[in-house]
Parts: structure tokens; sequence; C-alpha cells
């Protein structure tokens, strides 16, 4: 008869293992040990990196916006697009808009859903600042279900890191 000591042990072993070989690392990131999640420093998206492409399947004139690997800081450089995406929410009137928050395929499930929803988070309360009713505004995280690419490259990826808007039908 197997004790209970016995099979604890197995399952231990077996989840260690099983975890260990789940393991993402980000290509062409190199790790210094920044305490986040990746254990890297984050990378700054240049914009001639992925040929300018912005990717945002809205028809309404919102523009995407792109954040840096493992971050969902609202930058300097974003303002013109906040303020540009500012002016379509106010000519749309009343209608609610949603700020759906993506992320790469690297991290758990898990944490790129709530790195998406903090995307999300960052893009309402910019626009917020820019006059659009926080009211008018539903978030929504895709994590990495809804990526723009799909090639193993670092350009795809920065593609990916993204929040899109569009007004709610």
């Amino acid at each position: 008869m197997i004790h209970n000591r016995t099979i604890l042990t197995t399952i231990a072993t077996l989840s260690i293992l099983f975890l260990a070989g789940c393991a993402q690392n980000a290509p062409g990131i190199g790790g210094s040990g920044s305490g986040n999640i990746y254990d890297s420093d984050t990378v700054s998206i240049d914009e001639s990196s992925y040929g300018g492409i912005r990717h945002n399947s809205s028809s309404d004139g919102f523009q995407s916006l792109y954040f840096d690997f493992d971050s969902y800081s609202i930058t300097g450089d974003m303002d013109n697009v906040i303020a540009k995406n500012a002016a379509v929410a106010q000519k749309a009137g009343g209608r609610k808009i949603k700020l759906e928050g993506n992320c790469d395929e690297f991290g758990t499930d898990e944490y790129n859903y709530a790195l998406g929803l903090k995307r999300a988070k960052a893009v309402k309360d910019a626009l917020a600042m820019q006059g659009v009713p926080a009211s008018r505004m539903v978030m929504v995280s895709y994590g990495e279900s809804n990526p723009a690419c799909t090639e193993s490259t670092d350009a795809c990826y920065a593609q990916n890191r993204r929040v899109d808007l569009r007004l709610v039908k």
C-alpha cells in the first residue's frame, strides 16, 4: 500500500517539473534582475522596428496605443494619439467606447489578462484627463488571445502590446 507521504512527494515533484517546463522567456530581451515577472529589462518600442504599422480594426477613427514590453505606462510619445482619440470620442456624442487591452505571448495567461486590463485602465485615465467622461468607457482585456501579428519576431510582438479603441454599437 502506498503511503500518503509518497503520493504527496510524487505530486509535488511532477508539479515542479511541469511548471519548469512551462516557463517562457522573451526572445531578444536580456535579463538583469529587475524584479518583474519576466526578470528582464523593459524594451522600448521603436516605431521603425515594425515598419510603423498601426493596428486597430475599428473604423471609428481611433488609433491604437502601443506599450513597452511588460509595461502599462502612458509615455510622452503617446500624447498625440491620446489627444486624437479624445477628439474622436468627443465627436461620438454619448456613445460608449470600448478599450481593449492586448499583450504579447510572454507570461502566463493570468498575468497577460491583468496586464491588458492595466493598459486599458491607463488609457481610460488618460482619456478622462482629456475630458472624455469615464462613464462612457468600458474596459476589456484580451491578454494574448487577440494578436495583431503572429510571427515570431520582436517587431511582431511589439504590435501585440497595445490598446485598441472602438465605439460600442
